[in-house]
C-alpha cells in the first residue's frame, strides 16, 4: 500500500497536502482499494466555507456510497473536474490525478491534529 510521506492522513482515510493555506484534498490508496472501482464523485459544497469533520461531498463505488468529510475547517475553493469524466482516476492515481479538493485553509493550527505516514500506517496496519 502506497502511504506517501510527505502527506498528512485523517482517520476517514483522506489524504492531505499543505501548501501555505491552500490543502489539497483526496482518498488515500487503501480507502480507494476498500470502495472497490469508483464510477462517480460528487462534490456540491464549491465555494462554502465547511467545519472540519463536515460532509463536503461523496463517493460512489460499484457496491456502496461513501461521505467524504473535510479534514481542515475552510472554503473549498476548487473541484478536480476531471473527476466527472474519469472517475477512476482516484482509483488509478489517488496522490496525484484523483485529488478531490482544495480548501482555504481557516486555521493551519488543526493541521497538526491530522496523522503523518506512519500513524497512518498504524491506523491500517500498513
Amino acid at each position: 500500500m502506497n502511504i506517501p510521506a510527505n502527506l498528512k492522513y485523517t482517520k476517514d482515510h483522506e489524504w492531505v497536502s499543505i501548501d501555505g493555506d491552500i490543502a489539497t484534498v483526496g482518498i488515500t490508496d487503501f480507502a480507494q482499494k476498500e470502495l472497490g472501482d469508483i464510477v462517480y464523485v460528487e462534490v456540491e459544497t464549491l465555494d462554502q466555507t465547511l467545519e472540519r469533520d463536515e460532509v463536503f461531498g461523496t463517493v460512489e463505488a460499484v457496491k456502496t456510497v461513501s461521505d467524504l468529510f473535510l479534514p481542515l475547517s475552510g472554503e473549498i475553493i476548487e473541484f478536480n473536474n476531471n473527476l466527472e469524466s474519469i472517475p477512476e482516476s482516484v482509483n488509478s492515481d489517488p496522490y496525484g490525478a484523483g485529488w478531490m479538493i482544495k480548501i482555504k485553509v481557516a486555521d493551519l493550527s488543526q493541521v497538526a491534529d491530522l496523522l503523518d505516514d506512519k500513524a497512518y500506517g498504524n491506523l491500517t496496519g500498513a
